[in-house]
């Protein structure tokens, strides 16, 4: 698993480099970067995009960007657990920027195989709902019954229809 996430997303900082850093890898963050921290060489987790969190925000655990920092090392371990697979969203100002989940949970993702293209779902009747929380869109597709088929969110509505994944996945 780790030589795939090192050959995707380069090498892990330790949890004391990416303290140092915090600021520069939390706006790559935002501008699409995934970067991985470990601790204790075996605790992996990624900084990602809060587009990449597929699904609706609303009711994700939130931190601030300044206690996310100083706990670092604990949310590391948090998010190596395995009970723990939901992502944990940091923000600034109450608005997400990042998101900080186990890196396993990004382990052989391929986005090309997940990726939905919305012009095939249409014309059988699905809708999309586009909704906006704390400056990141939703977009949730719905077959004719009402039930949701595919997840996504972005800085933008066309990046959070450019990130649809069908539910679940």
């Amino acid at each position: 698993m780790t030589a795939d996430l090192v050959a995707r997303f380069g090498p892990a900082l330790g949890v004391e480099e990416a303290r140092v850093h915090w600021g520069r890898l939390t706006r790559a963050a935002q501008d699409g970067a995934t970067t991985l921290i470990t601790r204790e060489r075996w605790e992996w987790a990624a900084l990602i995009p809060v587009t990449g969190v597929s699904g609706p925000l609303t009711g994700l655990a939130a931190l601030p960007l300044s206690t996310a920092r100083r706990k670092l090392g604990d949310l590391v371990r948090l998010a190596t657990l395995p009970y723990e697979d939901g992502p944990l969203l940091l923000t600034r100002h109450r608005t997400p920027v990042a998101a900080l989940v186990a890196a396993r949970t990004l382990a052989g993702q391929d986005a090309r195989r997940h990726r939905l293209v919305l012009e095939d779902l249409l014309p059988d009747g699905h809708t999309v709902v586009l909704s906006r929380l704390q400056g990141v869109f939703s977009a949730v597709v719905r077959d004719p019954d009402g039930a949701a088929v595919a997840e996504g969110s972005g800085e933008s509505i066309d990046a959070a229809l450019r990130r649809l994944r069908r539910a679940g996945e």
